[in-house]
């Protein structure tokens, strides 16, 4: 099976392609500099292009789309989520949505410790709160699988308070997990490096996911936003209708 993936519910682009019978995998992606606006529109369909290109293959060898649904930011899903469902219905490819966090903690658990005996993703999501979800390293495999921690949104204290409470051995991973490292690792969590690969979403992690997934009709698929866009909980909090 050839699987295509992309995620764009943080501000990278990643796509990815798999083939699972000789795992032989092409990737791809786009990390504006700090600060910057991420660039979906505009590098999204061309790294699918470069990967099919890279493949030597074309839409007809596609076998499953795989999407990433979030948690993220809202405009950056409702381009991933819409792009994936045109190219399902145009091309005729099954399409899936893949957890963001759960790839991302998949990605983790490739190097977890002795100690460590589950993976968190963590995604920053403004405001002082993250996006979080964490799996048993016995799980985090089965995209099916059942979380330690449900997709949550919440403030970072909360999250510490519920990692320490648990008194599990974590690895922790994602922009979240380095933005608000001095809250996290006192919890007991192990964050790798800033600029380590596991802290950035990987499509080819979604790929893996996706072989484990029944599709969906391309409408069945929907972000996961867990929480409002900003700019309603701005006009919330000025008191506008």
């Amino acid at each position: 099976m050839r699987i295509l993936a992309f995620d764009t519910a943080t501000p990278a682009t990643a796509v990815a392609l798999l083939d699972t019978a000789t795992e032989a995998s092409w990737e791809g992606r786009d990390d504006p500099p700090p600060g910057a606006r991420p660039r979906h529109t505009t590098t999204l369909l061309a790294l699918v292009a470069a990967q099919l290109a890279a493949a030597g293959t074309g839409w007809d060898a596609i076998d499953r789309i795989a999407v990433g649904v979030g948690p993220g930011t809202f405009t950056g899903l409702r381009i991933g989520v819409a792009t994936a469902q045109a190219l399902a219905r145009t091309r005729g490819i099954p399409l899936v949505g893949v957890s963001t966090l759960h790839s991302l903690a998949l990605g983790a658990a490739r190097d977890a410790t002795a100690a460590e005996d589950a993976v968190l993703a963590v995604i920053d999501a403004r405001r002082g709160e993250v996006f979080a979800a964490g799996w048993s390293l016995s799980d985090v495999q089965d995209p099916t699988a059942e979380p330690l921690l449900p997709p949550c949104a919440v403030p970072v204290d909360a999250l510490a308070k519920t990692l320490r409470q648990q008194g599990r051995g974590w690895v922790a991973v994602g922009d979240g997990s380095v933005a608000f490292r001095t809250a996290l690792e006192p919890s007991g969590a192990r964050i790798p490096k800033d600029d380590s690969k596991r802290n950035r979403v990987s499509a080819i992690e979604h790929c893996r996911l996706a072989r484990g997934l029944s599709p969906e009709p391309p409408d069945g698929v929907r972000p996961a936003y867990l929480r409002l866009p900003d700019a309603e909980i701005n006009l919330g909090a000025t008191g506008q209708p």
